[in-house]
């Protein structure tokens, strides 16, 4: 970290203006933002999507959405409140938002193929690539908003062991092991990187470490048949391990893989989902 805030520190940043050494341009209107954190986009959803849709043009496949939605007031200049409705509708607004969290968390945890407990999918892209289906657009934005499209990475995610079995840091320790010549076939380098199950965070542990990538392979430790296990457990799994340690929750665990770059040729992830590299399952320590 001391590094990266020492390149930090040599940015410098200046209005354009300033820079060409002339008059600044006339300030632009000044916009009177909604105050929003995800605590309040929980509890005030509707009024945040108001506020965001009148910064967003529809798109060509958005178009009925949004006549959809303005027909029971909420777009660009309206002002939905859930208070406003009778008990009945409001009970169902709330059970259709329930309904519509639950199938998000459902594509998420099998949207793609799994494969070895892991989901191995493709959730990023362009307007064409997701073509009208909201439903895998907002399992892209839950799960790792801003990932890459296939070509570029490829993120296997997972939060169960092939048996469906939830990990849980507080209940088991976890190995993940790459065998010999299989580590994730990549152009540019690989990460796993762990983070809380409840929360999506990175966890906060005594060494620091929030993920193992393929630049750490060199202080690494190997087995003897050159495969290679990583600890995955929220305890030191002892100081002759603790190289291969990725520090997790004391509660549930969220994984996510990445593949930057991956090769197109065998052994490759790609296409995604039926690739003929498969990542290896996560196994209960024992």
């Amino acid at each position: 970290m001391p590094n990266v805030v020492k390149i930090q520190a040599g940015y410098k940043v200046q209005p354009l203006s300033k820079y060409l050494n002339q008059p600044a341009p006339a300030a632009a209107p000044a916009v009177q933002y909604l105050k929003a954190d995800a605590e309040i986009a929980k509890k005030q959803f509707w009024e945040v999507l108001d506020f965001a849709l009148q910064y967003i043009p529809p798109s060509s496949e958005e178009a009925a959405l949004c006549a959809k939605l303005a027909r029971i007031g909420i777009g660009p200049g309206k002002k939905f409140n859930m208070k406003d409705l009778s008990v009945e509708h409001n009970a169902a607004m709330l059970l259709g938002m329930k309904a519509g969290d639950d199938a998000v968390d459902k594509y998420i945890a099998s949207g793609g193929a799994v494969i070895n407990g892991w989901n191995v999918g493709s959730f990023f892209g362009d307007r064409a690539f997701y073509n009208g289906d909201w439903l895998k657009r907002a399992a892209a934005a839950k799960g790792g908003i801003f990932g890459n499209s296939a070509n570029e990475a490829m993120y296997p995610l997972t939060r169960i062991l092939p048996n469906g079995e939830a990990l849980d840091g507080s209940k088991h320790n976890y190995t993940l092991t790459f065998a010999k010549d299989g580590l994730p076939p990549v152009n540019a380098f690989w990460s796993v990187t762990m983070y809380d199950g409840k929360t999506q965070f990175l966890i906060d542990n005594p060494i620091k470490r929030y993920l193992i990538n393929s630049p750490m392979l060199p202080g690494l430790k190997k087995n003897a048949d050159g495969s290679l296990t990583l600890y995955i457990q929220k305890n030191s799994p002892g100081k002759p391990k603790e190289s291969n340690w990725l520090p997790a929750p004391n509660g549930p665990i969220y994984l996510v893989l990445r593949l930057y770059w991956p090769k197109e040729t065998p052994p490759s992830i790609l296409p995604a989902g039926s690739g003929t590299w498969q990542p290896p399952p996560v196994v209960q320590a024992q």
